[in-house]
């Protein structure tokens, strides 16, 4: 069934053929190649599911400082900023994928959805989504199901590494996810989550990625929080029925070809973009420092 997750088109042909919910294939994937039974499946996404939870409410509720002093909490203060600048639904959202993208950050439990570098994205969506339209965790499960399918062709298409593809691949990838997510949650058909899915991914093509000293915090964090927004604008355009015009296939492509052609200073080196300014390059200098002087400590330990 590996050919199933080649491309979309595969996808929905085989489900409409045999009569399959999109999730259902990944779940009929997930037996064949990996040969696992229903219940081990479910029992790993639900338990994926409370760590991602588990990773937003230790965001806003626990003291969130990296070793780098990059990240100092920001999750919290932007979740209590008393006016939104949109609605405290949209505030809430960006805090979320805030959170738990700096539990990462500070070393915490997260869920690699599908890396660690886009960790916040998924569940920010899925926590703020279950909330305003009261989502059993049961849908949720299967809209996890059905962004692992996404993944799987993304994967395959294009990549999901930020070394290999920039950010595009990485936050991309998870904002697609959160997307076809969203979608399917409220009930859209299978052209409307795939559209979603190519809005996403066309709004964010050709994102470098250039985490200042080599950490994954700094634009890391604050970029898992736009590509929550960006998941949420594409699946209402998506179910609106607005075309995305290139179809999911080829834009998947296009991905691909902008992430081989993008030169290896922007592709997670810390060489080029924000890692390259004056500023990012003293704050290397100063987190290398830092991290000599303590070495001998930790050894002794």
């Amino acid at each position: 069934m590996a050919f199933l997750f080649d491309s979309f088109a595969n996808w929905k042909k085989y489900a409409t053929e045999n009569k399959l919910t999109l999730p259902q294939v990944v779940m009929e994937y997930e037996r064949s190649q990996r040969g696992r039974t229903d219940e081990e499946i479910i029992k790993g996404l639900e338990k994926a599911w409370v760590v991602m939870k588990e990773a937003v409410h230790t965001g806003l509720t626990e003291e969130m400082k990296s070793r780098s002093g990059m990240v100092n909490n920001g999750a919290k203060k932007v979740y209590n900023y008393p006016l939104p600048v949109l609605s405290k639904e949209f505030q809430n959202l960006i805090s979320r994928a805030l959170a738990a993208k700096e539990v990462n950050s500070c070393m915490g439990r997260v869920v690699a959805a599908p890396t660690a570098g886009a960790s916040g994205i998924m569940p920010g969506v899925l926590f703020t989504l279950q909330e305003i339209h009261n989502v059993d965790d049961r849908k949720i499960i299967d809209a996890m199901l059905l962004a692992a399918g996404v993944a799987l062709i993304m994967e395959q298409k294009a990549s999901i590494a930020g070394a290999v593809g920039g950010c595009q691949a990485e936050t991309g990838t998870a904002a697609a996810m959160g997307a076809a997510s969203i979608v399917y949650c409220l009930g859209g058909n299978t052209d409307q989550i795939f559209n979603a899915v190519a809005i996403t991914v066309q709004c964010m093509l050709g994102l470098v990625c250039d985490p200042v000293a080599g950490l994954v915090e700094v634009p890391c964090i604050v970029r898992n929080a736009s590509a929550a927004a960006i998941a949420f604008s594409s699946a209402q355009i998506g179910l609106a029925d607005v075309s995305s015009v290139i179809p999911v296939d080829e834009v998947i492509e296009a991905m691909g070809e902008v992430g081989a052609s993008m030169e290896t200073r922007y592709k997670e080196t810390a060489l080029g973009g924000l890692a390259a300014t004056k500023t990012g390059q003293a704050i290397a200098k100063k987190v290398l420092i830092h991290d000599i002087e303590v070495l001998p400590d930790e050894e002794v330990k």
